[in-house]
């Protein structure tokens, strides 16, 4: 759900070749106990990761194959309730007034087999509409939240000129990626997204309780994360869930109403 990324070239080897690590990044890592089985993370092919930290969750606990799966989603850092709204606002390094708009749908779509939840998000900067994105998640068994993808749309002036970033899991070797943990601790670190060549995005939990002060509110129930786009030279972001919420702080944009 990042919304500019610039692509590196992958560098793909065969399956039976062992993985080339340049800076200690593998989206096929052994897991921890948030992750499911160990091993790799299904048929995904050796990547090299130049600049983002080595992952530690495997891939497996989303792929379709280990349902079932649910649309109700629940994961206390993660709910998606239907019905329910959040708004982020904050300026960006250039000086842009940004807004995010999230909205969880009482809409599914099947994406690789898997009935998932339809969650909008709607970016503006400076009052200009310049994304959005309908995003695709269920919940594993073991309480996960797994993404399935994103269609995005980007607009200028109010017309669509590009859809970038776009991808579904189930297509062009694209894979599910863990996008909350049900039991997520300090230094669990995952893939988001799996979609080489398109995005990569990656997490790495970094606190656990932290005090967050938001113009909605003040709160310590929280995760915070930071995330990392291997295909952007290991450009990063923080990101603040709350319990019960959800996303709260995305980079400078802090929540300001949730209903």
């Amino acid at each position: 759900m990042k919304y500019q990324r610039n692509y590196l070239v992958l560098l793909m080897m065969l399956l039976t070749i062992p993985f080339l690590t340049i800076g200690g990044c593998d989206s096929t890592n052994n897991n921890n106990s948030n992750g499911g089985d160990s091993g790799d993370n299904g048929d995904s092919g050796p990547i090299v990761n130049l600049a983002c930290p080595e992952t530690n969750l495997s891939l497996t606990v989303c792929d379709p194959e280990n349902g079932p799966f649910t649309v109700v989603i629940d994961n206390g850092f993660f709910p998606l309730v239907v019905g329910s709204s959040s708004v982020l606002e904050g300026v960006d390094d250039e000086g842009a007034l940004i807004r995010v708009e999230i909205d969880v749908l009482d809409e599914t779509e099947e994406v690789a087999g898997v009935t998932t939840r339809v969650v909008t998000e709607t970016e503006f900067e400076d009052e200009e509409l310049v994304e959005i994105s309908r995003n695709f998640f269920a919940q594993a068994p073991d309480g996960t939240v797994c993404y399935f993808g994103e269609d995005v749309d980007d607009f200028e002036d109010g017309e669509i000129v590009g859809n970038d970033g776009e991808w579904r899991a189930g297509e062009n070797g694209n894979l599910p990626g863990i996008f909350m943990p049900a039991n997520p601790q300090i230094g669990d670190v995952f893939s988001q997204e799996f979609a080489p060549g398109i995005a990569l995005d990656q997490t790495e939990i970094t606190d656990l309780g932290a005090t967050f002060n938001s113009p909605f509110g003040t709160f310590t129930d929280t995760l915070s994360a930071t995330d990392c786009d291997p295909l952007d030279d290991g450009s990063s972001d923080d990101k603040i869930y709350v319990d019960g919420i959800g996303l709260a702080l995305d980079a400078t944009a802090e929540l300001i109403s949730f209903e």
